[in-house]
């Protein structure tokens, strides 16, 4: 199993240069690391084992086996609840008659690794616009500037980023703009996988989670497990053969899926993830809408981050910058020594007010 999810631990190292925030990393790292898992899991368990058993008289086991995973089985859903062994065989598995009881084909457990796979490419869509169109910019402003002590070269290219900084004042909007797109983008492709995996369950993702909270704190003897009715246990299926006069005989097979167990579980911790995602970059847009529309609050938030420079550096700074130098210098101060971020404040504040650098 470890070597099953050693491919992820890629994912999992740090970026030596932080180029966007924490939310930002939920859905490039956090949320494609645990599909990508969840994907590696499934495909373990699907293709190193046997995803389908089914039982069938007179049927090689092998046959039904196959045909039954590739032409997909299928429940009752208004034979759902009632007791096991009196009523029905399982959930969903009970006598039917054709054209009169509803059959829900269940086809989509096939699919779940491929699935979840693409859907970890899409979290990092954003992440790939972002880093292409970042350039590593903001990497080589910072070059030999995390560390407390200088030496010469780090000195040079304090002065470096000093000079670029004066030089480019009022120029870094569009290189801003594109960063707070991709915070959009973020949102929008957490809302269209929810949408995306409703439909990849024939609509039973929407309320999925909540669906199963509710049936844990229901009777015994009133619970309809939901779990039972997306991700059945044992399903049924239906196998045509021609019998010795040339005509068709109907085999009903009932068909036990292990695989379901996984998927359950998966679903319902990736139904309160997506949920708890679409909350918090959902709240990170109205904030990034608050920095956009009030200069007052970006100079507070540059105060914060350059907190061992002067009141009046920073105001000066932040009176003579737009958006997207704020977000230029407030990037490079998670990145630079508090103490060199300080020095190239203060010599930025000099260079801006036309003074010589000391």
């Amino acid at each position: 199993m470890f070597d099953v999810f050693g491919s992820v631990k890629g994912l999992l190292k740090l970026d030596q240069v932080c180029i966007d925030n924490n939310i930002f990393r939920l859905h490039y790292k956090g949320t494609v690391i645990i599909l990508i898992a969840f994907s590696l899991l499934v495909t373990s368990r699907q293709y190193i084992g046997d995803p389908i058993d089914c039982i069938v008289d007179e049927i090689p086991l092998n046959v039904m086996d196959t045909y039954c995973w590739i032409y997909s089985t299928f429940t009752i859903p208004n034979r759902l609840t009632g007791v096991a062994g009196k009523d029905i065989v399982q959930p969903g598995v009970a006598s039917h008659v054709d054209g009169h009881d509803e059959v829900k084909y269940h086809k989509y457990y096939q699919w779940v690794c491929f699935v979840l796979f693409f859907q970890a490419m899409l979290f990092y869509v954003p992440r790939y616009l972002w880093k292409t169109w970042e350039g590593g910019r903001i990497k080589m402003l910072v070059l030999d500037l995390n560390m407390p002590i200088m030496n010469d070269d780090a000195k040079e290219r304090k002065k470096i980023l000093v000079d670029y900084f004066a030089d480019n004042i009022k120029g870094h909007n569009f290189y801003a703009m594109r960063f707070f797109f991709c915070e959009a983008l973020n949102f929008v492709n957490v809302l269209g996988q929810i949408y995306f995996m409703d439909f990849f369950l024939d609509g039973e993702f929407s309320t999925y989670g909540s669906d199963v909270v509710r049936f844990t704190e229901m009777e015994p003897e009133e619970r309809g497990d939901p779990m039972a009715r997306v991700f059945p246990k044992v399903t049924k299926c239906t196998f045509h053969k021609y019998g010795a006069s040339g005509s068709v005989q109907k085999f009903d097979g009932l068909c036990v899926l292990p695989l379901n167990i996984v998927n359950e579980k998966i679903y319902v911790f990736l139904w309160f993830w997506f949920i708890l995602l679409t909350i918090l970059t959902g709240i990170s847009l109205v904030y990034r809408a608050a920095v956009i529309l009030m200069p007052k609050l970006r100079l507070l938030m540059l105060r914060a981050r350059s907190r061992l420079s002067p009141h009046d550096e920073v105001e000066l700074i932040a009176s003579k910058c737009q958006l997207g130098d704020w977000f230029i210098l407030y990037q490079l101060g998670k990145n630079i020594d508090p103490l060199i971020y300080k020095e190239i404040i203060c010599d930025l504040a000099q260079k801006v007010e036309g003074k010589e650098i000391v």
